[in-house]
Formats: structure tokens, C-alpha cells, sequence
């Protein structure tokens, strides 16, 4: 049973949030970065397309998008966006959070994306491997070795 306490959606919309409250209140002149739309919708619009192909990829071979129940994984999905990443629906949430900073433009905005990918590394993405490793054995270790987590 993996150990999880925050939804990965609820982390998302928490960042979301809080890069939100720094540009609405804490945005100086001294703090903001200038940047044109196509800057941050590059890496919005690919997160929502990468995170969209791992659901389908999951939802296509019939098991569980559930962060919260991996044990209940009916198969070891390996096809598809999971060619390239362990974890797209995670990149594709760290993408929209950048894409975001950028939107947003508060300096420290920017420390949030990277600040998502340690939380999700440290308490998503560890535990969620365990179970995997348990469930699928020597597969997916090598699966490991083949894909990297992120990109």
C-alpha cells in the first residue's frame, strides 16, 4: 500500500494556487518577468498534450490512473508516451506549472516547477516505483534502466 497522503492533482492545483497568490499580491516591479505568449504556452499546451497521452495510454490498456492505488495496476504500461517517460503525466503537470511561472512572471514563480518535480520525486514517484517493483519484478527494473523518470 503506498504511503501517500496528497493527491498529485492536489499538489498541482496547490502550486497552482500559490503561484497565483505571489503574482496577485507579492508582484514588485523589480520582481516580474516579461514574457510573450508564445514563451509560455509552448510548455503549457505540451503539458496538457503529454499528460493527455499518458491517461489515454493507461485508459487504452484498461488499468488504473488511481496515484493512490498503483497496487491495483492490471498491467505494466510500457507503450505509447511511456516509451519516452516513466511519469508523463507528472511532466506534463511540471510543464504547465513552467509554462505558468512564465505566464505569471514573478521570479519566484519559478522556483515552484522545480520544487513540484523534488515533492513528486520524494513522495509520488519513489513509492509508486516500490509498488511497481514489487508487482512487475525484473520487467520493470529494466524498464528503468530503458526509460528515463521524467525525460
Amino acid at each position: 500500500m503506498l504511503k501517500l497522503r496528497v493527491p498529485p492533482a492536489l499538489v498541482f492545483i496547490i502550486c497552482l494556487g500559490l503561484m497565483w497568490g505571489i503574482h496577485r499580491y507579492f508582484s514588485f516591479s523589480w520582481s516580474v518577468i516579461e514574457a510573450k505568449a508564445w514563451l509560455y504556452s509552448i510548455p503549457m499546451i505540451a503539458g496538457v498534450l503529454i499528460a493527455l497521452a499518458g491517461t489515454f495510454e493507461f485508459s487504452r490498456n484498461k488499468t488504473t490512473v488511481n496515484p493512490h492505488k498503483p497496487e491495483n495496476t492490471s498491467v505494466f504500461v510500457q507503450s505509447g508516451i511511456y516509451r519516452i517517460s516513466r511519469n508523463p503525466m507528472y511532466l506534463g503537470m511540471a510543464l504547465i506549472l513552467a509554462g505558468a511561472a512564465l505566464k505569471w512572471g514573478h521570479m519566484a514563480n519559478l522556483l515552484v516547477p522545480p520544487l513540484f518535480i523534488l515533492y513528486m520525486n520524494t513522495f509520488q514517484i519513489l513509492p509508486e516505483e516500490e509498488v511497481m517493483e514489487q508487482k512487475f519484478g525484473e520487467a520493470f527494473r529494466e524498464y528503468k534502466e530503458r526509460v528515463r523518470r521524467w525525460v
